[in-house]
């Protein structure tokens, strides 16, 4: 027995020493690999962008202030001015590093991104000397508060090709509460800036930022094409007046991806101009894009088309959206004197958690810039594809009210289910001059979308080919350390 358990004693012992060694040597790896890790730690922030750039400067080299109380205007636009110099020789970059800069409104050049450090924020200026006063939207004909001018956006551009407002999840403060309370108080002589805007302009990126606080809409790219929007988190005071999140207007090939919004009205709203001014200016909202989209609007919609429509809006596709404590998943706005068309939209794979209304349309908004609209402009609202969506928590599953003698037709709602909530309303599905088919859809629709039965199941159109924006694929780009 004792010249048997001896050897078995000095093997374990052999076996010991060796898993002791091997584990010395895996700690003194793991501090060699940490330590090589350490030393090779990446000099630079690396993004994906439309576009890369040849040439670099930071913020502080034009002599901005991080104190967040200094205004930075000045340095803002000297540098924008000094790296538009570089459009035509592989294009330029801006770093806005760690701190508060206070800036008011300033312009961006072409072939340039502007690129926000994580611990960066952009703060709005209060003084309204710092927001020079533009002519309306031509495809508006006016102000949204106020009939004239407005003031121009924070972060502002026009006829521009390959410009990016991008970073690791840097802020952008508006700073609004200033302005809403003009706003409620009637105290505003021209219509409240927008965050970031955008005009007559191609290949657009706005990215991995967080916007906070704006005193009107947060992201507003118009009359422009090659849109991207992509991984912004909005936040505003859910009754804040029209902080809608991300509106693409007059806009072709454009797509909104993973976004997070909390917001005092439409996360988002497509639009296309007001009334005889959309008319007359004739450039609609297609080719759209909105995925992944996370919303909560108490008191507005998740996707809104409209009001202002009145240069059409067409084949919009929206799939996997979130909407928490908001008032309706999907919205259609319009009226007399609007014109053009909402056509061609496509929604699928939906999920809502406590709604006023799933579905919603209605042709009187009302809401004209003036009484020169032409009361014989009726928009033609059809091909509405609604599929497989989930609702819980529910006050009315649809209210869906047309135009007298202008049926919005073309509407299909099939694989939809909504829980209604402990008071619901006593009409589940309020339908006036509408017109179209459902097919599986709880609670049972009105007789005006007359549900197929299950002999006859149907699957709302989504459309299996892919928009020019889908393939527009991002490059990885570098940001240098040297430059901090």
């Amino acid at each position: 027995m004792k010249s048997s358990s001896s050897p078995r004693r000095k093997a374990r012992g052999l076996v010991m020493a060796l898993l002791n060694t091997l584990i010395m040597l895996l700690f003194v790896s793991m501090e060699d690999i940490e330590a090589q890790r350490v030393r090779k730690k990446p000099d630079c922030l690396e993004y994906e962008a439309i576009s890369c750039r040849a040439h670099s400067a930071s913020l502080t080299d034009f002599g901005a202030v991080s104190d967040g109380a200094t205004s930075n205007t000045a340095a803002f636009q000297a540098a924008v001015n000094h790296l538009s110099q570089f459009a035509s020789d592989g294009g330029s970059q801006l770093f806005v590093p760690p701190g508060k800069w206070l800036t008011g409104s300033f312009n961006l050049t072409s072939h340039f991104t502007l690129f926000l450090h994580r611990d960066a924020v952009i703060l709005a200026s209060q003084e309204e000397s710092e927001w020079p006063v533009i002519d309306p939207l031509p495809s508006y004909g006016r102000g949204r508060d106020a009939e004239g001018g407005r003031y121009a956006s924070l972060i502002f551009g026009t006829n521009l090709t390959d410009v990016i407002i991008t970073g690791d999840n840097g802020t952008i403060d508006g700073q609004g509460a200033l302005w809403w309370d003009k706003f409620h108080k009637g105290e505003l002589n021209y219509t409240r800036p927008y965050l970031i805007e955008i005009m007559y302009s191609d290949k657009v990126q706005i990215s991995h930022l967080t916007l906070l606080n704006s005193p009107s809409w947060n992201v507003h790219p118009v009359y422009s094409s090659n849109v991207i929007v992509q991984g912004i988190t909005i936040i505003a005071p859910v009754h804040s007046p029209n902080t809608d999140g991300i509106n693409p207007d007059s806009c072709t090939n454009t797509r909104i991806e993973d976004c997070y919004i909390v917001s005092g009205d439409d996360c988002v709203a497509v639009k296309s101009g007001w009334d005889e001014y959309g008319i007359a200016y004739g450039m609609p909202t297609k080719q759209l894009v909105i995925r992944r989209l996370t919303c909560i609007s108490p008191t507005s919609a998740v996707i809104a088309l409209g009001s202002e429509m009145s240069g059409g809006i067409q084949d919009v596709r929206a799939e996997d959206i979130l909407a928490i404590d908001s008032e309706s998943g999907v919205r259609i706005k319009t009226a007399v004197g609007r014109g053009a068309y909402v056509k061609d939209i496509y929604v699928r794979r939906m999920t809502m958690k406590t709604m006023k209304w799933v579905f919603w349309m209605t042709g009187n908004y009302g809401s004209h810039p003036d009484n020169n609209y032409d009361p014989n402009a009726i928009p033609v609202i059809q091909n509405i594809n609604y599929r497989d969506m989930v609702a819980e928590n529910v006050m009315m599953a649809g209210r869906l009210e047309g135009i007298p003698g202008d049926t919005f037709t073309g509407i299909c709602i099939s694989n939809v289910t909504i829980t209604l909530t402990k008071k619901p309303q006593k009409l589940q599905w309020n339908c006036t001059d509408v017109a179209g088919i459902t097919s599986g859809v709880v609670p049972k629709p009105c007789d005006l979308l007359p549900d197929q039965g299950p002999e006859k199941p149907i699957t709302c159109e989504f459309p299996e080919d892919r928009l020019p924006i889908e393939d527009l694929e991002l490059e990885t780009c570098f940001y240098r350390r040297s430059h901090w």
